[in-house]
């Protein structure tokens, strides 16, 4: 049943009739959200048998590419979800095979938005992975990637745009007329955790919470608080005196706060990609004699492989890697014991159907509600 009681889809409050296109990178989470808004409907006594809306951006010989929307979307609440970091897609380049990066997925989000050629009754973008979202602000002469794209979109009609653990969400504030929603999917993860792991024990002397760093602390402390378990931190001493990719080497991780020995211990960040700070920071942790250790990270993305991962496992270093399915997973990380998958694609519709139909979504942004019953039910 709909978090709004599952008659939504026949008041009046609706906005619009919903459409939505899932682009390429993301039809596996786009049918299973497609799955719940039917089932919703249903339940209303609404007969429909898809909200999706067949879409294709092909691509010339030379590389030019277009985009098509291969049914009506007049008066459409349209919305398009796209994940940028899906780098499985490819197309043929001069013979080439090349795969799609952030900036291909970008331009062929903007080419439906062009196809629907200000038909639609209302525009909205859900991206998981923001685009440019690490680029996100200034130091010296650079580019501002993300606050440009925002505003691009928003020059090309885009009413909302929801996206989810941004790297830093006051990214928004270059478009502040425009509506933007940043999703934290705490109660999917802690849900996960609870579901796959049987004896966890989330009690104060059992547990602990650990931010790998300042930029995550507040995500790290939302979990501790509602958890009631103690918190410490990592700070990542760098070397300011020289630039290694475009940015300042980490030196070591220092620890702050209380004791981890004996406790299992958790840490959130926003994304894994090399992952050898994750690393570092479990083998430190270790060296204080933490109990087990389980990562999450909203995107996993493991860019330099899963080898270093799979030691770190087998030499009981880390007990689970936990992410979404926001983005692209590769076959060999499903594969792998240690990872478990966080299904947020009932969220997902869980915003559809409010920003459809113009309700509050403060419940569905601040699920401390749906934790509380979900420890209780633990207990």
């Amino acid at each position: 049943m709909s978090p709004f009681g599952g008659n939504l889809f026949g008041s009046e409050k609706s906005a619009a009739p919903i459409g939505i296109i899932a682009m390429s990178s993301i039809t596996e989470i786009g049918s299973k959200i497609n799955d719940y808004l039917v089932d919703w409907s249903n339940a209303a006594g609404i007969e429909e048998d898809t909200f999706l809306i067949e879409s294709e951006c092909p691509r010339f010989s030379s590389g030019d590419g277009k985009g098509l929307i291969k049914s009506t979307v007049r008066g459409k609440d349209l919305f398009i979800i796209v994940d940028v970091g899906n780098y499985n897609i490819k197309y043929n380049y001069f013979g080439m095979e090349n795969a799609m990066s952030p900036d291909d997925h970008f331009q062929d989000l903007k080419r439906i938005i062009q196809a629907a050629s200000g038909k639609a009754h209302r525009i909205n973008v859900i991206m998981p992975i923001l685009y440019g979202g690490r680029q996100h602000r200034r130091s010296y002469r650079e580019s501002l990637d993300c606050a440009c794209a925002l505003q691009e979109l928003e020059a090309m009609g885009v009413a909302n745009i929801v996206t989810f653990d941004a790297h830093d969400p006051r990214v928004q504030n270059a478009v502040p007329l425009m509506g933007f929603d940043n999703v934290m999917p705490t109660y999917q993860v802690l849900k996960c955790l609870l579901r796959d792991v049987d004896d966890i024990d989330l009690s104060k002397d059992k547990f602990m919470v650990v931010s790998p760093d300042e930029g995550a602390l507040n995500r790290n402390m939302y979990y501790a608080s509602v958890l009631g378990v103690d918190m410490g931190m990592f700070y990542k001493r760098r070397d300011y005196s020289t630039i290694v990719n475009g940015r300042n080497p980490i030196v070591a991780h220092e620890y702050l706060g209380n004791p981890v020995e004996g406790k299992d211990i958790f840490v959130a960040d926003d994304i894994i990609s090399s992952g050898e700070s994750m690393l570092d920071l479990a083998y430190n942790l270790k060296k204080k004699n933490a109990n087990r250790i389980f990562t999450y990270a909203t995107y996993t993305i493991f860019t330099n492989g899963l080898e270093k991962f799979d030691k770190a496992y087998e030499d009981g270093i880390i007990s689970g890697v936990l992410g979404t399915n926001l983005t692209y997973r590769s076959p060999e990380l499903l594969s792998r014991p240690w990872f478990h998958e966080v299904d947020v694609s009932k969220y997902i519709a869980y915003f559809i159907e409010a920003i459809n139909h113009d309700v509050s979504i403060s419940k569905i942004l601040d699920p401390h509600a749906k934790i509380e019953a979900l420890l209780k039910n633990r207990k």
